[in-house]
């Protein structure tokens, strides 16, 4: 796994405000290199070809799609604990957050899409971006869940439902203590309390770089509570 570039500043997304990002913009602010660049830039062709056939982006979030999808990715990558040595990304789509992750952070990445159109999408963009990934054309929940330092997923499913997901997979390859990076909308606060009915964790929640009002949230020690259970939330670190 390659070093992860620089986190971006609390606001890198624009150059004025409101203007989309272009690809020299995110390089900027994501603090890749220009063959990093190069090889998103390859992955962003494909993905604008591909969505002529099929649904893997709406048109309006491709006119700014440098922050919308790549910045809003990329810059998980700085949130990665050190050392890790697999990702698995659920419910991938286009390949976002996992297959930006895999590019830019160069981890080893399993990126799981039961849609069989976007998995031979993200099969195209893994074999023109050469990244470190593999895709599992299955529903999430009929996998044999496989060891992962970091599972991510966006736009997947509420937390609550995301971590029935995400739990499975929790199981150390190179790390003592898995984590989740989820990035989350406005309504992050809610989700994260209805979650924490459900499930104990260790919860850091991070600024976003690329919307005000979303949080990336970190979560490790993830265990599901015992019906009727209550107790303590778990521990939850606020990073500026």
């Amino acid at each position: 796994m390659s070093a992860p570039p620089r986190a971006a500043a609390s606001d890198p997304a624009s150059d004025s405000a409101g203007a989309p990002l272009d690809a020299r913009s995110f390089r900027r602010a994501a603090g890749v290199s220009r063959e990093t660049l190069d090889r998103l830039v390859a992955y962003a062709d494909c993905l604008v070809r591909w969505r002529r056939r099929i649904n893997l982006a709406s048109r309006r979030s491709l006119d700014d799609l440098w922050r919308r999808h790549m910045l809003d990715s990329a810059q998980l990558a700085a949130h990665l604990p050190p050392g890790a040595a697999r990702l698995t990304d659920l419910g991938s789509g286009a390949g976002f957050p996992g297959l930006v992750l895999a590019v830019v952070a160069g981890v080893e990445t399993r990126l799981v899409e039961a849609d069989s159109r976007k998995a031979a999408f993200l099969e195209e963009c893994i074999r023109l971006t050469g990244a470190p990934a593999r895709v599992y054309a299955e529903r999430i929940e009929r996998l044999d869940a496989w060891p992962s330092d970091v599972v991510t997923a966006r736009a997947l499913a509420p937390l609550p439902r995301l971590l029935d997901y995400a739990r499975p997979f929790l199981r150390p390859m190179a790390l003592a203590a898995p984590c989740c990076l989820f990035p989350k909308g406005a309504a992050w606060r809610e989700e994260l309390t209805a979650a924490r009915r459900l499930w104990s964790m260790r919860v850091e929640i991070r600024p976003s770089a690329t919307e005000p009002a979303a949080r990336i949230l970190r979560l490790e020690r993830v265990v599901r509570r015992a019906p009727g259970e209550t107790g303590k939330p778990g521990e939850t670190v606020k990073a500026s």
